[in-house]
Formats: structure tokens, C-alpha cells, sequence
């Protein structure tokens, strides 16, 4: 075996109304509540914002997370919880509320300045108490140290760190049996390519972080279309939302790559939701990958087609990637950047932007310069 470093998630806690548990674990005190107003107007929040409340746990509700929430809003919800003297912070929502719940209980905790801890490993301080409930089953946002924010020009800015990490982690399928299919459809999506490219990463690759992500690819790709066709399928929710967070788990070990680097400009620039960013190029940049990564491919596609371990490893590495263009398909997420609007002569302002992750070009199997990110723009037209 060789020489890995795993570091666990929070403690999970997963089952049916389990939200309202959180007003037994939190410090008393009031407690940042970032979530945004769909949610409250669909009456999610309420069982666990009236369980805190009775519990002297008085949230302070911040609902102006957007998608690709902006670095405006991180702030605006740290002045909130400043000024109400909050003593811990629950992310309810995707990955976006989570993402600034994340950031939000740190900068509460640790007093730092948000520009000196962008990127790895940078902020080292202490956060407040923090607990994440996802209400999608996609982004792995509350297993993971990561937080991502759309800063000046669309470009996206991580926080990457331990800190990061919540302390509590709820697990409640309930709360996705709302979602309209294309939601469904590309935050299914995003947690596959979580757990594929954990599985190929160039970095920090371990044996815990495969067995993660092969059982996440298992759960996700075998229930992602019930969860579209049958919205209220209760079992296909709850292999969908632990699917997501053992990717979350797996990829907070072995981080993404080239997918998620030519994603974000789609989503910084264009606002396109990250998992139906993530769909678009997905066969692209796997194809880019398929030679760098076929044995890792080939082991996968046995994952999702048990039937095709006789194959070469070639043959395999294909099938995985016809195989996920086809669950991307039937699951009804428009695959070419035109049926969005984009122009073909984006394609290189598109490349330059995705050069700016190189946080996430490094993990990727083999390098993916400008011209090669114009290329694949050019292929998802």
C-alpha cells in the first residue's frame, strides 16, 4: 500500500426529519440561518427554524443566497450574523447556501479577511459551530472543505481548508422529494462527475477515496433516472442524496479537475447551473482524458455496466463515456453550449478563464493547456 493521508467528513447525521436534532447540538444562542427564499416560501425551513427557536437557538434567517452566490452576499450575511452576535450557523439548501454557511461561520469565528485565505490550505483559524443540510443531491457541499464564491468578472474563487469542514452533516431525502427533474437531473450530474474525477485524480488519489467514489458512482448512476421519472420515489432519494455525499467525501480527498476547471467560466459568465455547467463538458474533457486515464475509465464503466468486464480496457473506457452521455440525455439536460445561448466565438474567452483554476488543472490526468480548452468549447458547441 502506498503512503495516503484521508481526512474524514463531519458527523452525519441522515433520516427523516432529522433537521430539528440540530437545536440540541448547536450552543445556545442565535444562529445564522443561510438558506434562500424558494426555500423558505416552500416551507422547508420551517420544522427546523421553529425547533431552534424553541430551543433558544433564535435563527437569524439570511435568504439572499443566489446561485453562484457573489462575494457581496458572503459579506452581507457575515454583517448579519456580526451584528446579531450569532454563536453558530446552518447551511440549509444547495450547494450555494452551504458554500456560504461554510464561509460565513468561519469569518464569524476566526476574524480573518476573506482575500488572505483564498486558495489552499489558507485559513487555519476557528470557526463557529457550523451544521450543513442539503436539500439537493449534487453538490457533496456539506462533506466537503470547500467553499466556492463568483468574484469580480464572474471569476470563481475557492476557499479550500479543514475549517471548512461542518460539524454536522443532515442526511433528510425528504427534503429532495420537491425538486423540479432538471434540478434533479443536474445535481445528479454534478455528484457523478464528483466522483469520477476523484477517481482519476492526478493528486492525492487513495484507496479510501476510490472505494467512496465507486459506491457514490454505483448509488447515483443506478437511481438517477427513477429520481427524474419518479420525483416521489423516497428510496431513489436516499441513494441519490448518500450517493452525493460519498462523492463529497471522496473529492474532499482527491480533488476535481478538468471538468469542474472548464465549468466554472459557464457558470461565472453565462450563470448556468454548475451541475448542467459540469454535463456540458463532461464527454469533452473525458475524451481529452481517455488515453492519461483508461485503466481508471475501464474500472469505472464496470461500475455502471457490470456486464462489460470482459472488454479491453479501451472498449471499457468508451463504454463509460457513451454511458454517461446517455444518462445525461435521458435525464433531459440540452448537451451543446448553443442550446444556451453561448456563441461558438466565445470559445477562447472561455479558454483564457479556465486557465484561472489551476487549483483544478493540476488533478487532471494529463494537462489541458488553453489551446486544448478551446478545442473542447469548440466540441461542446
Amino acid at each position: 500500500m502506498h503512503s495516503f493521508t484521508f481526512k474524514p467528513g463531519p458527523t452525519v447525521i441522515a433520516g427523516a426529519g432529522k433537521a430539528t436534532d440540530l437545536a440540541a447540538l448547536l450552543p445556545p444562542g442565535p444562529t445564522l440561518f443561510v438558506t434562500d427564499t424558494q426555500l423558505i416560501e416552500l416551507g422547508l425551513t420551517g420544522a427546523c427554524r421553529e425547533a431552534l427557536a424553541q430551543a433558544e437557538r433564535s435563527p437569524v434567517v439570511f435568504d439572499a443566497v443566489e446561485a453562484d452566490p457573489s462575494r457581496a452576499t458572503l459579506e452581507q450575511a457575515v454583517e448579519a450574523g456580526r451584528a446579531a452576535g450569532v454563536r453558530s450557523v446552518v447551511g440549509f439548501g444547495g450547494g450555494s447556501p452551504m458554500d456560504v454557511a461554510k464561509l460565513a461561520a468561519y469569518l464569524l469565528g476566526s476574524g480573518d479577511d476573506l482575500d488572505g485565505i483564498w486558495g489552499v490550505d489558507n485559513a487555519k483559524g476557528a470557526r463557529l459551530p457550523l451544521a450543513l443540510v442539503p436539500t439537493t443531491a449534487g453538490t457533496g457541499s456539506e462533506a466537503t472543505p470547500i467553499s466556492i464564491i463568483t468574484c469580480d468578472g464572474g471569476v470563481k474563487m475557492g476557499v479550500v481548508s479543514r475549517p471548512l469542514v461542518a460539524d454536522w452533516a443532515v442526511l433528510d431525502a425528504e427534503l429532495t422529494l420537491g425538486l423540479p427533474r432538471h434540478v434533479t437531473a443536474a445535481t445528479g450530474i454534478d455528484a457523478m462527475v464528483h466522483a469520477i474525477e476523484s477517481y482519476t485524480s492526478a493528486r492525492l488519489k487513495n484507496p479510501m477515496s476510490d472505494q467512496l467514489a465507486r459506491q457514490a458512482l454505483q448509488l447515483l448512476g443506478g437511481n438517477l433516472l427513477t429520481a427524474c421519472e419518479e420525483p416521489g420515489n423516497v428510496a431513489a432519494r436516499e441513494a441519490m442524496l448518500l450517493g452525493a455525499h460519498l462523492a463529497g467525501l471522496a473529492f474532499a480527498n482527491a480533488p476535481v479537475a478538468g471538468v469542474h476547471a472548464l465549468a466554472y467560466p459557464l457558470g461565472g459568465l453565462h450563470h448556468l447551473p454548475h451541475g448542467v455547467s459540469n454535463a456540458l463538458m463532461l464527454r469533452h474533457v473525458l475524451a481529452h482524458n481517455s488515453e492519461a486515464a483508461r485503466d481508471h475509465y475501464a474500472e469505472l464503466a464496470e461500475v455502471l455496466v457490470p456486464d462489460c468486464a470482459g472488454q479491453g480496457s479501451q472498449a471499457r473506457a468508451a463504454l463509460l463515456i457513451e454511458t454517461l452521455d446517455d444518462l445525461a440525455t435521458r435525464s433531459g439536460i440540452p448537451l451543446r453550449l448553443r442550446d444556451y445561448g453561448i456563441a461558438f466565438e466565445e470559445a477562447p474567452r472561455l479558454a483564457s478563464e479556465a486557465m484561472k483554476q489551476e487549483r483544478l488543472l493540476i488533478n487532471n490526468p494529463c494537462p489541458i493547456d488553453e489551446t486544448d480548452a478551446r478545442r473542447l468549447y469548440e466540441a461542446a458547441w
